[in-house]
């Protein structure tokens, strides 16, 4: 599976970190960027993984910032996109579970690294339920 994941300079710490446990888990994972902690305007990397996410529907993303509220909010502005923000990997399993979420958005100033890869994992490893959930997204 091939994950896209991209942040500005509040995530770039934790996308790194993220990045690497991925790639250890043998994701296929194309960095979006930012590169570097200089800062960035978060919409342009939130545009660029919520593009590839919505032309490529086997692909997933991951989006980081200091709140996860601002990627969150851009990525929804693309459509077919479903972005849902977690703090705790109960809600980014809930997040697919439930909305069929296809990008999962990281707060980097409020979560740990080592929190931050359980809710990457629990995202990851849930699977989307169907049946009235695809009723209520058909509804967005």
């Amino acid at each position: 599976m091939k994950i896209y994941i991209g942040c500005d300079h509040a995530g770039y710490e934790l996308k790194e970190v993220i990045v690497n446990y991925l790639q250890n888990l043998e994701y296929e994972v194309v960095d979006e960027g930012t590169y570097g902690p200089e800062s960035v305007n978060y919409p342009d990397y939130a545009h660029a993984v919520a593009k590839e996410v919505s032309t490529n529907p086997t692909s997933l993303g991951i989006l980081i910032c200091g709140s996860a509220n601002g990627v969150c909010m851009t990525a929804n502005k693309h459509k077919g996109i479903r972005a849902a923000i977690a703090w705790q990997p109960e809600i980014a399993a809930l997040a697919k579970q439930h909305n069929n979420a296809n990008i999962l958005c990281l707060p980097a100033r409020y979560i740990s690294k080592i929190k931050a890869k359980t809710i990457v994992s629990a995202y990851l490893d849930a699977s989307f339920e169907g049946g009235r959930h695809q009723t209520r997204i058909d509804l967005i």
